[in-house]
């Protein structure tokens, strides 16, 4: 509402001394008409009267074209102006929000200028801080999230986004019991949330699920967000992926359930061992001794399952003692050739394409000729045997064996199309006297014999598959073990 009066008021610039803002009145050349006391208390000026010096002596160089030109255009246009600049006192530089005001004097004649100067420094400088944090935040591989105190989530980076499947849609706004694997009880998540709103951090190792139902490992660091009077107003989440050590900490127990298995093996071998070959011998005794036709047919019987023991426990004996052969420089891809030959025999095989990409470089490898050659057998043995097992008969039937170097390691590669495992069974693959083949026609110690030797040779082997798909087979050995 206008004064009923009209009467216009004429301030003092001495209205202005206790603003917390710098006040100055300049000409249209910049020289500094006068000032207020904030000027010289935020500056921190203590020796110098300011008055009638240039105000464009306070800017930083690479400012004062701007700010001449908008000096020039706030008097000349009568319009207000703004920008930012940088006064530089020479003990310290000021990060400056100058607005400017065309300003007359008391006559309404000689226009100057009134400029509005605000210290930002702390400001932007809380700025600058934020937009490190949110670079380092965007582009760091550690998937983050921040939550209000709700729990709501307000902020997550693409490495969140990757790592659960969600997208960001998915995300805001909403809980992070939304990923949550149910495998944590509310006790841990009760006393997760009694620390961290208490303002104190919080670390755990947690289980959550992607989008597809896959397990992510991580473990979660929970800080919470305090304001300057020490008040929690949300909460920090980083995580750190753990599937590598997860992983590592599954082949430990799998390394130490085969030692003590080989262990076992070797005592058990002992201890069948020579009771077996006094059955043995007595079968033979008695096979020599009768002409009863039907006594023979059951003693060969027998003999021919004391044969099956006896293999059973020779590769029992060969797992679990340290191999009598010398290493010598063997030609890894003439092995894989003669395997391929001896399994391209059997009548199995007789439709199967062998698809082979062997690398000539490869150099000799230091290895035990008769035992890798072994491993090869295994695999493509069980290889024919999957595709056996498929009923689809229009379905070509191909095995594919590459041999290639990476850095300082050899890679063979086998891969079938037959039945594939199931996935459940991919981690029982290597363990003794498991097999997916019928009664009597396996061991279940080919894969678990040929994980002891490639492991002596300091290498690794890996399978992957996929049921009704095929299987794939990968096996590392060093150049230099």
């Amino acid at each position: 509402m206008k004064n009923p009066s009209n009467k216009k008021f004429k301030f003092d610039f001495d209205l202005f001394e206790k603003f917390q803002d710098m006040f100055f009145i300049v000409s249209k050349d910049g020289e500094i008409l006068d000032l207020n006391k904030t000027v010289y208390d935020t500056l921190k000026i203590t020796n110098n009267n300011l008055i009638h010096q240039n105000i464009f002596d306070l800017i930083e160089p690479a400012f004062v074209g701007r700010a001449k030109l908008l000096l020039k255009n706030c008097i000349d246009e009568n319009k207000n102006e703004n920008l930012f600049t940088k006064f530089n006192t020479g003990s310290k530089i000021f990060d400056i929000n100058l607005f400017l005001s065309p300003f007359g004097d008391l006559s309404g004649n000689n226009l100057n200028c009134f400029i509005l100067a605000r210290d930002v420094t702390d400001q932007r400088t809380k700025e600058n801080e934020l937009m490190r944090f949110y670079y380092v935040a965007q582009n760091t591989v550690n998937p983050v999230q921040i939550a209000d105190l709700q729990g709501k989530m307000i902020y997550v980076n693409p490495a969140f986004v990757a790592t659960s499947g969600y997208t960001r849609e998915d995300l805001i706004g909403k809980n992070p019991s939304i990923f949550s694997s149910g495998k944590h009880s509310k006790k841990f998540w009760d006393k997760m949330w009694t620390t961290i709103s208490s303002g104190k951090v919080w670390v755990g190792e947690v289980e959550n699920r992607k989008k597809n139902g896959d397990p992510f490992y991580t473990q979660l660091l929970i800080s919470p967000i305090l304001d300057s009077d020490g008040n929690v107003t949300g909460y920090f989440g980083i995580h750190r992926d753990l599937a590598e050590k997860k992983l590592l900490e599954k082949q430990l127990i799998h390394t130490q359930k085969m030692e003590s298995i080989g262990t076992l093996a070797a005592g058990v071998a002992h201890e069948v061992g020579n009771p077996l070959a006094s059955i043995s011998a007595l079968v033979q005794v008695v096979q020599r001794s009768t002409n009863d036709e039907f006594a023979k047919e059951k003693l060969e019987l027998v003999k021919k399952q004391v044969t099956r023991i006896s293999k059973i426990i020779r590769d029992l004996v060969d797992f679990s003692r340290p191999s009598n052969y010398e290493l010598q420089l063997t030609d890894i891809n003439q092995n894989i050739s003669e395997a391929i030959e001896i399994i391209k025999v059997g009548a199995k095989a007789k439709d199967i394409i062998f698809s082979v990409d062997l690398n000539k470089k490869i150099p000799l490898l230091p290895l035990i000729s008769d035992q890798i050659q072994q491993i090869f057998v295994n695999i493509l043995l069980n290889a024919v045997d999957a595709i056996a097992e498929v009923e689809d008969f229009g379905k070509q039937k191909k095995i594919e064996i590459s041999s290639e170097i990476i850095d300082d390691f050899v890679i063979l590669v086998f891969t079938d199309n037959g039945k594939g495992i199931p996935e459940e069974n991919l981690a029982k693959v290597f363990e003794p006297f498991f097999t997916t083949k019928q009664a009597g026609k396996g061991t279940g110690l080919g894969l678990w014999v040929s994980y002891g030797i490639i492991k002596s040779f300091q290498g690794d082997i890996k399978v992957e598959s996929k049921l009704d798909k095929g299987t794939t087979f990968t096996i590392t050995l060093p150049i230099q073990p």
